[in-house]
């Protein structure tokens, strides 16, 4: 079956709270959690998880879908890629375009009104969970 990265946005203050929420509405393939902390906003962390693809029905609140370079952890949506091309590419998005992802080691990709968010990150921890019987 094929996984999904998901990703979670949550302030400090209910990171707990959102980790429960993610355990409790998903299976999570792998069993972890990916906590990771916002190192441009101390406030924001970052849940990431796979789940099975067909089982994705609803996503929670403040929540997208990801893909991830394994070799650089660098996480980043479609559009985000796209915008990102775009950017350094003279504005032309070329779908075979190689980007160098050493240049964005340790960074989420997201967008905004602005074009291209780059998020640089860290894992703060992994919460292993049990399967669920």
């Amino acid at each position: 079956m094929k996984t999904q990265l998901l990703c979670t946005f949550t302030p400090a203050n209910k990171l707990r709270l959102t980790v429960n929420n993610i355990i409790d509405n998903h299976d999570i393939v792998y069993d972890k959690v990916f906590v990771l902390a916002n190192l441009d906003d101390r406030r924001e962390y970052m849940c990431t998880y796979n789940v099975y693809k067909d089982e994705v029905k609803g996503l929670m609140d403040f929540t997208i879908s990801l893909h991830r370079k394994k070799e650089t952890n660098t996480l980043y949506t479609i559009n985000a890629l796209n915008e990102l091309i775009k950017l350094i590419n003279n504005g032309v998005l070329d779908t075979s375009y190689q980007v160098n992802w050493e240049n964005y080691s340790n960074t989420m990709l997201t967008t905004n009104e602005d074009g291209v968010k780059k998020i640089p990150t860290k894992i703060k921890e992994v919460v292993y969970i049990k399967t669920k019987v």
